[in-house]
């Protein structure tokens, strides 16, 4: 599938400091590169990536500046340090972009299809309800469809002395996405 698009780039890797070099060594010019991730994917928090609403109130501007401001300015998508979720970035497009797995939307070789999961309190719990299951795979569509030039999508290693972050599902969706021809850098 994914070989057939030979000059639109989509890689994966398992090291957010991978995702990061090969988002820079990408960006040339007046390009522009940025990470998002699904709002629901809250546990990336464990990795340095901030999805909360609160960690964004008090601060209307932030997005304006994400996309319109050039680095060295902070404030700018290609430092490569906020992450929009997809509320942020719908409707707008990068032309390199970082995509950051979660453990929302991950796959299920036991079931063999996608497990929509949805973190409360401590823990995950399976989101059921169909529409709600295709709100979330409309997430990971948005988040897909940013990118004008290339993408690269990072997926977490996982932690298993952290049951909020083990590794089995986010390996098994790594596995899958390899299978579906990306090639891991």
């Amino acid at each position: 599938m994914v070989p057939s698009i030979s000059n639109f780039p989509i890689t994966l890797t398992r090291s957010l400091t991978t995702a990061r070099e090969w988002l820079r060594k990408q960006t040339r010019g007046f390009r522009r590169c940025g990470l998002v991730a699904s709002a629901g994917a809250t546990r990336l928090r464990r990795y340095g990536i901030e999805l909360s609403s609160g960690f964004r109130q008090g601060n209307r501007d932030l997005y304006v500046h994400w996309f319109l401001e050039w680095p060295p300015d902070v404030r700018s998508s290609n430092q490569l340090e906020v992450v929009a979720s997809e509320f942020e970035c719908q409707g707008l497009e990068l032309d390199w972009l970082g995509v950051c797995w979660g453990g929302d939307f991950t796959f299920d070789n036991l079931a063999g299809g996608w497990s929509y999961r949805k973190f409360a309190g401590k823990s995950w719990s399976q989101i059921n309800k169909e529409v709600k299951r295709r709100y979330r795979l409309n997430t990971y569509r948005v988040l897909l469809t940013r990118a004008r030039e290339g993408i690269i999508i990072w997926i977490p290693n996982g932690e298993a002395s952290d049951e909020t972050c083990l590794p089995q599902p986010l390996d098994a969706t790594a596995i899958y996405l390899k299978q579906c021809g990306l090639i891991e850098v």
